[in-house]
């Protein structure tokens, strides 16, 4: 089994049976994982949840993979090997210009995905002395650091509850943008939630 050094990784795929499939075969490979069918459910796990590595489709339904690489970009180094169908080289080299790891083309051999995994954990693991990449999001005097899910203001840790910390890194995540109250329950509450205004006035 391959030396997964723990790592924790995001599929961001809109086809159900690539998705699935990937996954599968990061089981086999004693992966941790999880996945995401649109550009936006990856962003939230993003903000929540200490991915070390991201699968990332182009021909998402909602947002273009470009635009989340670009978004992931200005906050986290982690590796981001992209897995598309787009095989131009100007695909590839907008992808590889905007922060990209790797450019994977479907379709494409298991063999080949764990090759490409294996080179960006190899030289994560170099920069990093051994040890997991850390995620940590700032502006002004707030930080937080999405890998051990913590909040600090001035430098000093600040208590918060588990729905204030998904709310919170929801809006660290999308700085300048407008998120409607919709928006904001699919996201934190679940797809459920998208008309429940109370709970987000709450």
């Amino acid at each position: 089994m391959m030396n997964s050094y723990n790592t924790y990784v995001l599929v961001v795929e809109d086809d159900k049976q690539i998705r699935n499939y990937i996954s599968y075969l990061l089981d086999l490979e004693g992966f941790k994982n999880t996945t995401a069918s649109t550009a936006r459910g990856a962003l939230a796990i993003l903000a929540s949840e200490p991915v070390d590595l991201v699968l990332l489709d182009l021909g998402l339904p909602d947002i273009d993979g470009m635009e989340v690489i670009g978004q992931v970009r200005q906050w986290s180094e982690m590796p981001i090997i992209v897995i598309s169908a787009r095989d131009q080289d100007k695909e590839k080299a907008a992808a590889l210009d905007l922060g990209a790891d790797d450019y994977l083309t479907k379709p494409f051999s298991a063999t080949e995905l764990f090759a490409r995994i294996r080179v960006v954990l190899r030289y994560l693991h170099r920069q990093n002395g051994g040890n997991k990449t850390r995620s940590v999001l700032r502006v002004a005097g707030l930080k937080m650091d999405l890998d051990k899910r913590l909040v600090f203001v001035e430098g000093r840790e600040t208590h918060v509850t588990p729905m204030e910390y998904s709310l919170l890194a929801l809006l660290f995540r999308n700085m300048g943008k407008v998120l409607t109250t919709k928006q904001i329950l699919q996201e934190v509450w679940g797809i459920g939630y998208g008309n429940d205004t109370q709970a987000l006035r709450v």
